[in-house]
């Protein structure tokens, strides 16, 4: 029996919805703004930007654990997430107790929609600094929603930290980048389903596969 084209095209389209679907609320990676990520401009463009920053030490010794906080402020000011990226993977990132945030990677990212406190939202974890002395740079994208799950009101910034590494063996700037530095506190368009995260231009591989396995059940279906 052969569907009609507007019931195949009708499948499709609620493979690749539920591909979106899936992605956001519990937090995505390859979003922080880091040179071959992006920072979430596809959607949630319309609400008032926040203000992003890093909390911590601008300097560690080569090996040593440094304590930092990603802050959001402003914007719907709900509910929000984030994304924090390191540009030498040789400098460790691990969530805090109790933070908000999980470790799919070697990037951070919400484990769910945080709320916001006082108008602003904060999720601490520590950096280990890696063995050799140079530069990395923390890259952080969040996201202040207004917790109303749709598309409209929310909006997403980004922002960077530069952290000099001093002793240790060798030397090195920013391994791993891609890039020199950029400014901080760049504003982003960005975020997710309005759970408080972006969305996953990283899970574009799933969507695809996704998208071939429904093409590949209607063509059974047809013959």
């Amino acid at each position: 029996m052969k569907f009609p084209s507007f019931g195949a095209a009708g499948v499709l389209t609620m493979c690749l919805l539920s591909t979106s679907a899936l992605a956001n609320s519990t937090g995505v990676t390859n979003q922080s703004g880091k040179p071959g990520t992006t920072t979430c401009t596809s959607c949630h463009m319309d609400g008032m930007a926040p203000t992003v920053e890093f909390s911590g030490p601008q300097s560690l010794a080569a090996g040593a654990r440094g304590q930092y906080t990603f802050i959001i402020r402003g914007g719907a000011a709900v509910v929000g997430g984030a994304n924090i990226a390191v540009s030498n993977t040789a400098a460790v990132l691990e969530p805090a107790t109790g933070s908000g945030l999980k470790k799919p990677s070697t990037e951070l990212t919400h484990s769910a929609p945080k709320a916001f406190t006082s108008g602003e939202l904060r999720f601490d974890f520590t950096m280990t600094a890696p063995s050799t002395a140079g530069t990395v740079t923390l890259y952080g994208a969040g996201n202040s929603a207004n917790g109303a799950a749709g598309s409209t009101g929310d909006r997403g910034a980004n922002t960077q930290l530069a952290v000099t590494v001093t002793g240790g063996t060798g030397g090195g700037t920013d391994a791993g980048t891609g890039g020199p530095d950029a400014g901080t506190n760049n504003p982003g368009n960005g975020d997710d389903d309005d759970k408080g995260g972006c969305s996953s231009t990283g899970g574009a591989p799933v969507l695809f596969a996704l998208a071939a396995a429904c093409l590949g059940l209607l063509r059974r279906r047809q013959s």
